[in-house]
């Protein structure tokens, strides 16, 4: 039976589009994010749905009320946690937000960098498969399947509707 763990995934942009608030992992030695940037996210509670969980992470990481998001994809990650856990991603482009950005919080560091420059950042091998979609203006969503095996993808295949 597949009982994949549920998370979220966002990526606040800048009023002008260019920018997106990433944490750098380097707050904890333990942390399997060690020294790689993401996005804001985690897993969902059982009392919430995706769009709920993505908010209460965007606040709790970042100290942001979202005002305006949008779904851009999901992302069935088989084999990518610690010990080989099964995680389903919902991922958020957040567009309109209110507040001020903390600068850490007990992952690591939190910065704005250029959108056009992620590719040169230190980051899951797989995320340069599909944060390209994330960020392209296409308004259909994606779907993808990315298996990781020792902490690597294996494959990425997508599709949007």
């Amino acid at each position: 039976m597949y009982m994949p763990i549920i998370g979220t995934l966002g990526y606040v942009v800048s009023p002008d589009g260019l920018q997106t608030l990433l944490v750098h992992r380097n707050a904890r030695a333990s942390d399997q994010h060690l020294g790689k940037y993401n996005g804001l996210g985690g897993k969902m509670a059982a009392n919430e749905d995706v769009v709920a969980c993505m908010r209460r992470e965007i606040r709790e990481e970042s100290d942001l009320e979202c005002v305006a998001m949008q779904l851009r994809g999901t992302i069935n990650w088989t084999g990518f946690g610690p010990e080989g856990e099964n995680w389903l991603g919902f991922v958020f482009l957040i567009t309109a937000f209110a507040g001020t950005p903390k600068t850490r919080n007990e992952e690591g560091e939190l910065g704005w960098h250029p959108v056009a420059s992620l590719a040169q950042l230190p980051m899951w091998e797989g995320d340069r498969y599909f944060l390209p979609l994330v960020f392209d203006g296409d308004p259909r969503v994606f779907h993808g399947y990315m298996p990781y095996e020792n902490g690597s993808p294996i494959a990425w295949e997508y599709e949007r509707i």
